[in-house]
């Protein structure tokens, strides 16, 4: 394994894990980057797959005791006994959808134009979303403890507007929380917690899906790549619980217009 791959890895393993939790798509992200470096042939795509795995695992690990609370009082906590009922009803839409539409959103989005196209229509909603918040925002929902089946099916759905490259998973989710009565912070949690099934899910499916393109010669970029994406999602999952105590989400909008000009006009 020559040092540029190892570079390569270690670049979109920083990629994947500071964009993962953050309102401006990892997905895109990385079809952009991955252009740039030329490492967007279909062993690339896989490997951009396995790094998404570091960055969950952040989540795992920065949560632990809310998920062990979850797995051991599910059977005897009500709370804990819904917490993860929402987490199955949210996850629902997104699975469905992208079983059944995964081939044609793969040959026809996956690319920076459409990612650039996606960045610049989710900023418009994300500021078009805090405008009407800072205006009639009044949560219903201060905790994700606090969650019926409906708010879970809500955020479920919003989710599924993220199985277009660029439009962010986090951001939609996030932004669809508070659009139905979710507080900030609740809606944020809830987003990370929900990454969880989908994305183990979906990186699951393709890594045994495309197993076959996988090699020994490539385990020393794949671990550079996983390593990186978990510590840098770690720095991300914490850094944006913070930010969200105090400021809202427009910069996030006004960055992804940003990077959304820059890419079209590179490839005009």
């Amino acid at each position: 394994m020559d040092a540029s791959a190892l570079l390569i890895a270690l670049v979109q393993g920083v990629v994947e894990g500071l964009t993962e939790f953050l309102p401006v798509s990892s997905t895109g992200h990385l079809i952009i980057v991955s252009d740039f470096l030329g490492a967007n042939d279909e062993k690339g795509k896989v490997f951009d797959i396995v790094i998404q795995l570091g960055a969950i695992l952040a989540v795992c690990w920065e949560y632990r005791a809310r998920f062990a609370r979850a797995f051991s009082g599910v059977a005897s906590d009500p709370v804990q006994r819904r917490f993860a009922a929402n987490l199955a009803i949210a996850f629902v839409p997104a699975a469905a959808v992208g079983l059944a539409f995964h081939r044609q959103i793969k040959d026809f989005l996956f690319n920076p134009v459409s990612v650039a196209v996606a960045l610049v229509a989710g900023a418009v909603v994300i500021l078009a979303a805090e405008r009407w918040y800072a205006r009639h925002g009044k949560p219903r929902v201060n905790a994700v403890d606090e969650m019926g089946w409906r708010d879970a099916l809500l955020v479920g759905l919003a989710q599924c507007f993220a199985l277009i490259p660029g439009t962010s998973r986090s951001g939609a989710t996030i932004i669809g929380g508070m659009l139905f009565g979710l507080s900030r912070q609740a809606a944020t949690e809830f987003s990370f917690f929900l990454a969880v099934p989908i994305m183990f899910a979906a990186s699951g499916y393709q890594v045994v899906k495309y197993r076959h393109l996988l090699g020994g010669a490539d385990l020393a970029a794949f671990a550079v790549g996983f390593v990186v994406s978990f510590l840098a999602a770690l720095v991300a999952v914490r850094g944006l619980i913070r930010y969200v105590a105090h400021h809202d989400f427009r910069v996030f909008a006004w960055y992804r217009l940003a990077l959304g000009a820059a890419v079209l006009l590179y490839f005009r």
